[in-house]
Formats: C-alpha cells, sequence, structure tokens
C-alpha cells in the first residue's frame, strides 16, 4: 500500500509532551485514511520552504518516497517573513521555485504531489468582526504554480478561512492554543496563540485535507477511510 508523505511547518509537525497540547495535521491526518496506509510525517516547526530545502530536510523524503505513494506539501507561515533572509521566500519568486522543487522531489519517483494553500491564522477585531486575510500573496502563489505545473492543489487557506469565520470568535478558540495559566506543563503561564494548534483543530483542519483527496478523486480518494456525513461530526463548523 501506498505511504502518505507530509512536508511542512508547524502546523504540520508530530508534537510530543513537550509542547503538548499543541497538535500538527500530519499527527492526526491518519484518522482519516485507510488503516493500511501510512503517514510519514516530516513537517517541522519554524520552516519556510527555503530553510526546509536548505537543511537538507528532502533528503529522507526523497530516499524513500516510491512509485505509488503521495506527498502533500505546505508552507507558506514562514516563507512569508521578510526580516528574516534564512526564511523569506517572495511568493511569485522563489517561495513558487521551492515548491516546484519539493513537488519535483516526488515527481521523479513516480509518486503523486499535492500542493496545499497555508493554514489561515485566526484574526477578528475586538466587536467580533472578521480579520482580512493572513498570508498575502501566497495562496494565489500556491494556486497558480498548481494549475501551470498540472499538480492538484487543495484550497486549505479559503475552506480554513471560512470554517474560523462560522465558528466566530469564541467557537473558533478552541482549535487554536488558547490555554489557561497553570493547566499545561508546557504553557505555565497560559497562552493566546492564534496560528498554533490543539487538537481539536488538527482534527478540524485536517477535515479539509481529507475532503480535498476525495474531490480530486482517483487515485487520491483510494487512500482515504470511509466517511460519516460531515454533519454527523461536525456542528456549525465546530467539532
Amino acid at each position: 500500500m501506498p505511504t502518505v508523505y507530509y512536508a511542512g511547518d508547524s502546523t504540520v509537525q508530530t508534537n510530543d509532551i513537550a509542547t503538548y497540547p499543541q497538535t500538527g495535521m500530519g499527527q492526526v491526518l491518519g484518522l482519516y485514511l485507510r488503516a493500511d496506509v501510512p503517514v510519514s510525517n516530516h513537517g517541522k516547526n519554524g520552516r519556510s520552504t527555503k530553510s526546509y530545502i536548505a537543511e537538507q530536510r528532502l533528503s529522507p523524503i526523497g530516499e524513500r518516497i516510491t512509485a505509488g505513494d503521495f506527498l502533500l506539501i505546505q508552507f507558506g507561515h514562514n516563507d512569508e517573513k521578510e526580516a528574516d533572509r534564512s526564511r523569506y521566500a517572495a511568493p511569485f519568486g522563489e517561495y513558487q521555485a521551492n515548491l516546484e522543487h519539493i513537488a519535483n522531489v516526488a515527481l521523479e519517483r513516480g509518486a503523486y504531489p499535492v500542493l496545499i494553500t497555508p493554514l489561515e491564522r485566526r484574526r477578528f477585531a475586538p466587536d467580533g468582526t472578521p480579520g482580512d486575510p493572513t498570508h498575502g500573496e501566497y495562496p494565489e502563489a500556491v494556486q497558480q504554480l498548481g494549475e501551470r505545473l498540472g499538480i492538484p492543489v487543495i484550497d486549505l487557506n479559503g475552506e480554513s478561512r471560512k470554517a474560523i469565520r462560522e465558528a466566530g470568535p469564541e467557537g473558533s478558540k478552541e482549535w487554536f492554543l488558547h490555554l489557561p495559566a497553570g493547566k499545561y506543563a508546557a504553557f505555565p503561564d497560559g497562552k493566546e496563540d492564534d496560528t498554533h494548534l490543539s487538537y481539536a483543530g488538527a482534527v478540524r483542519f485536517a477535515d479539509i485535507i481529507a475532503r480535498g483527496l476525495e474531490r480530486l478523486g482517483s487515485p487520491y480518494d483510494r487512500i482515504l477511510c470511509p466517511r460519516v456525513k460531515e454533519e454527523e461530526v461536525f456542528v456549525s463548523g465546530v467539532m
């Protein structure tokens, strides 16, 4: 059976008890896959496409991925940090070139790459009004690259923004690290973090990935487990 490889940043990575309850989407994606389809999660906190490649984090994927496997590619949060030249990659320049380089690791070995637009951050004004989109031109850069190369794209950015807005300023908090002081050893002073995910958030947004694979059809939908109807899992966008 195929393996699903996942390259990305902190919204993807597998966490341990040192950062509990932070959870990455690659950590829970297996909930949506057939039991005989393993996930090899190569997400790493703080990485952009530029730093991921520079640190040779593609090497373990390239050494193992084979024909018929899948490579999910999700970056953007750190590529947009212009002040950090070790990570910054302009959306319609180096970012697209780096994404193409990563996708080629799969294509050259007969595997299936899937580009994923970056997860939206939670943003609301004090009056509860949804904030502006938080990733600028990066989601569109992914979409255009996918169209140019003929590589499928899952619009996690647009779908997550819709889900966050539907859940509202209070309901969406459970998907991110809004933690009280004194409850978790990793965050003794508490935390209000609208980028990194809780377990509930990782599951909610991994659902978007799974449904995106489902819409792509064969061969992408063949790795998915039997699905329950959305209304039986999520109510008004909140798990």
